[in-house]
């Protein structure tokens, strides 16, 4: 690889230069790359020297832009199989956020100071910490998808998230802890919840709170799943937002729970009355479909926590000039969080203690991590004080 300076002059008659790097790349071809400055072609070649090396260079002109990556980074997606939902969220990402900002780019020139500058940009746009976080692991997907076609050499949001996994614990921005009353409903509410369910819901809501279900798994369970006789539900499928069937979020989530007697009684009066499924459906529509995700927020869960007095004030005021009143919380996971906590709290509430091991599987998670990263806080802490006083008892008995 050498650097030279080459000049020339034009039909004015005007000498004018420039430097140009000389080199072959990874695939044995010879590439010319010019640059006005000097230092502009030694940090060039210093870079892609190591970069062929190591075989991971690609020339500018044999990679593409994001927005040509983005349409094959899709095509990858449908060709997987991947849910509708999952490509929903590709699509908006790409069209939305990453085209608008960053499609013209070449993949060669994405670096990790790009990378960097592009949340900047995505910030000054308006996008949630949250968002910005989810649109730069697109990137880096896109990227990825790209690496494996030999589009480009290196996925510098891969790298950049290796970096800042290697910073200290303290330097690291601190997750709030889930907390009961806030995002976990008390047990008294739970209660007041279970009292105030009513009519073709209440079922559902019994079921999802003794047994943690996610929403798209309690949409897909089947009567055939569920086992009155040894009180056990089976959980081996779930429907998406779209009314379509598969399996689980993950290997984790094909599980057995255990049902308490007053769930099982509840489901036994509930097969009676459940409206025909050609599926199977265990809490299907009226006429027999999967249910959708928003009847169940607003004719099940919403309701009977306003009924139940489970609610916030909000700044809206009704027609009698009273403050409005919304459902404490907002969404079924609220339910979920809840069973975890009872699942650890058992032995408080008078049952058998279970392990974390035992809490993973009966939430589906996919590693014992998650399950400690969530609701780890929960657990019941060894009593410190009670065994410090006992080793202190313990030194002071021995005689010297």
């Amino acid at each position: 690889m050498s650097v030279r300076k080459r000049t020339w002059v034009t039909p004015k008659g005007v000498e004018k230069f420039a430097w140009v790097v000389d080199y072959v790349d990874t695939k044995g071809k010879r590439r010319l790359k010019t640059f006005a400055k000097k230092k502009d072609a030694d940090a060039f070649a210093a870079t892609a020297s190591v970069e062929v090396r190591e075989g991971v260079h690609v020339a500018d002109s044999a990679t593409i832009t994001i927005e040509e990556a983005g349409k094959l980074w899709l095509k990858s997606g449908d060709a997987a199989g991947l849910e509708r939902t999952t490509m929903d969220q590709r699509r908006q990402h790409l069209d939305l956020h990453i085209v608008p900002l960053a499609g013209a780019a070449k993949l060669t020139k994405v670096t990790a100071p790009w990378v960097r500058s592009f949340q900047d940009d995505l910030r000054e746009k308006g996008c949630s910490p949250a968002m910005v976080k989810r649109v730069t692991v697109s990137l880096g997907s896109i990227l990825a998808d790209a690496q494996g076609r030999g589009l480009v050499g290196r996925n510098a949001v891969h790298e950049l998230s290796k970096a800042r996994s290697g910073t200290k614990a303290s330097e690291k921005r601190a997750k709030a802890k889930l907390r009961v009353g806030k995002d976990i409903p008390t047990n008294a509410e739970i209660r007041a919840i279970l009292d105030a369910a009513k009519g073709r819901y209440r079922t559902l809501l019994v079921t999802m709170i003794f047994t943690g279900l996610r929403a798209s798994e309690a949409r897909g369970l089947r009567w055939e799943d569920i086992d009155l006789k040894k009180g056990e539900l089976h959980v081996r499928q779930r429907a998406d937002r779209y009314g379509d069937i598969g399996m689980p979020k993950s290997e984790a989530g094909q599980r057995t729970i255990p049902l308490p007697p007053f769930a099982v009684n509840t489901l036994k009066e509930w097969k009676l009355a459940c409206p025909k499924s050609e599926e199977g459906l265990a809490f299907p529509n009226s006429v027999g479909n999967i249910e959708h995700h928003q009847n169940m927020l607003k004719r099940g869960l919403w309701p009977t926590q306003i009924a139940a007095g489970v609610t916030i004030t909000t700044d809206e005021i009704d027609e009698e000039g009273k403050p409005v009143l919304a459902p404490k919380y907002p969404g079924f996971h609220a339910l979920r969080h809840w069973f975890a906590s009872w699942c650890i709290n058992r032995k408080a509430d008078g049952g058998l203690e279970l392990t974390a091991k035992a809490v993973q599987v009966r939430m589906g998670h996919s590693s014992i991590q998650v399950t400690f990263d969530t609701y780890g806080h929960l657990f019941p802490a060894a009593d410190e004080g009670a065994e410090l006083a006992a080793a202190e008892q313990a030194l002071f008995s021995v005689k010297p």
